[in-house]
């Protein structure tokens, strides 16, 4: 008994009722229209009021369906559903409608509510009066003469008896009538509300680029900061050992710490506004080969590590894109080196053109004994990602002592020889400008990091 009562008059049938009152709230400006088309003088004089009143309501459903083509139509009937139909928000479309087969679905299903809403909403004027009289029509028996449209019948002693049931049982019978058109509009709007298979892929290709661009933030996040972090604490560390000993080279460590804590949180800043606004034009350039190699290769050397970097390539003839995406395989390279290599060990970086195809080559002593990390690593999946999206080739893992990392980047541009470039970065106690290094056979020129002192290290 609960659950028929919960089913004719609880919250959802409720609120059902509402939105079949709302359809025929709508349908009253088509009624209005086709009382206008079909004439008083056919409504009177032909059909009588009430069959008039029948035909303006069904000539104005096709123009509610016509009007109904809209294709915001869709979006504000899927929001209704959803408040008070009780339908779930990804079984109906969100968007406007584009097609002309959403648009025909829209058009049936508005065309329904306006429908059926217009007869429960009708039912739901007239009936309850209707049933208030019949309660107490036994009571008040001159009532017949004052209401004419009564039956001539209901003067009779059985049918004044029976009125108050019938009134009784109108009531419930209004409530199953509205439970029951609700709950069969409810079944059908997902069919003629719900996304079409072409919202479906366009929902698909929006959940993929802003997992895309997810993923990127979250790459460009590890790149810079998980950098940054190892370089601090590799320079902290080795200003460390010697604060006793070398203020020089403290003071050198800490004033790249400080550089390196200063760029990182302007990167950062860059991805969080990335996260914020999007792409706009505020927001700080990516760092490319071409601006910043020099940088990445001092701050690394800063913590004592002798870096020999190899450039065989103008890096400003690079596409932007293959500039910006190299640049962060070089540093996720030099992280890794500083994180899982032997300690205070030559790292090798090597850029060149070759065959049509950027190559990187980071090369680093391995440890004797390996570093354990139980929560895993993301720098490789990183380097492979950025490293399938170019369509290049990746290759890592241990050779003759080192680890070895090669990536290769397919050059999409022409133009790009491989001819002799410039130094990527100087030793803070080298030459004249800088530079310990020598040129190679090939031409290219190969530099390492400035004289070592008695303990070994470089600033």
């Amino acid at each position: 008994m609960s659950a028929a009562l919960r089913a004719l008059f609880g919250r959802r049938a409720r609120l059902r009722w509402v939105h079949l009152v709302l359809g025929g709230a709508l349908a009253m400006p088509y009624v209005l229209v086709g009382e206008v088309i079909v004439g008083p003088a056919v409504r009177e004089e032909l059909l009588g009021p009430l069959a008039g009143q029948l035909l303006a309501f069904l000539v104005g459903l096709p123009i509610a369906a016509v009007t109904s083509l809209f294709p915001l139509t869709r979006p504000l009937e899927a929001a209704a559903v959803r408040m008070l139909c009780g339908i779930d928000a990804d079984r109906l479309a969100h968007e406007p409608a584009r097609s002309w087969a959403a648009r025909r679905r829209t058009a049936l299903w508005f065309t329904l509510h306006v429908a059926v809403g217009g007869i429960v909403a009708g039912m739901s004027l007239v009936l309850p009066p209707f049933a208030v009289t019949l309660i107490v029509l036994p009571f008040l028996t001159g009532l017949t003469d004052m209401a004419p449209w009564f039956p001539a019948f209901m003067d009779r002693p059985w049918a004044l008896a029976l009125a108050p049931a019938v009134g009784l049982v109108s009531l419930p019978a209004l409530a199953a009538c509205s439970a029951g058109a609700g709950a069969l509009l409810a079944r059908w709007a997902p069919a003629l509300l719900g996304p079409t298979p072409e919202d479906r892929l366009a929902t698909a290709e929006r959940r993929a680029a802003d997992l895309a661009v997810r993923n990127r933030l979250a790459r460009e996040l590890h790149d810079s900061v998980g950098h940054a972090l190892s370089a601090v604490t590799l320079q902290a560390s080795a200003a460390r050992r010697v604060l006793d000993t070398d203020p020089e080279f403290v003071r050198e460590a800490l004033a790249a710490i400080e550089a390196t804590s200063r760029r990182t949180v302007g990167e950062l800043d860059a991805v969080l506004g990335v996260l914020r606004d999007g792409d706009g034009p505020g927001t700080a350039p990516a760092p490319t080969l071409a601006a910043d190699l020099d940088g990445l290769l001092e701050r690394t050397r800063a913590g004592g590590v002798r870096v020999t970097a190899t450039l065989a390539t103008d890096p400003h003839r690079l596409p932007q894109v293959l500039s910006r995406e190299a640049y962060r395989i070089v540093q996720e390279g030099l992280t890794n080196a500083l994180r899982h290599g032997a300690e205070r060990a030559p790292v090798s970086v090597s850029v060149g053109v070759r065959d049509g195809g950027l190559e990187i080559t980071v090369t680093n002593p391995l440890r004797d004994t390996a570093v354990p990390r139980p929560e895993g690593g993301r720098g490789l999946t990183g380097i492979e990602e950025r490293t399938r999206l170019l369509g290049g080739t990746l290759h890592a893992g241990p050779r003759a002592g080192d680890w070895r990392l090669r990536v290769r980047l397919p050059m999409r541009e022409t133009g790009q020889a491989p001819d002799v470039m410039r130094e990527t970065g100087q030793a803070p106690h080298g030459g004249p400008d800088g530079e310990t290094g020598d040129r190679t056979g090939d031409g290219t020129r190969r530099a390492e990091s400035g004289d070592e002192d008695r303990d070994g290290r470089t600033p």
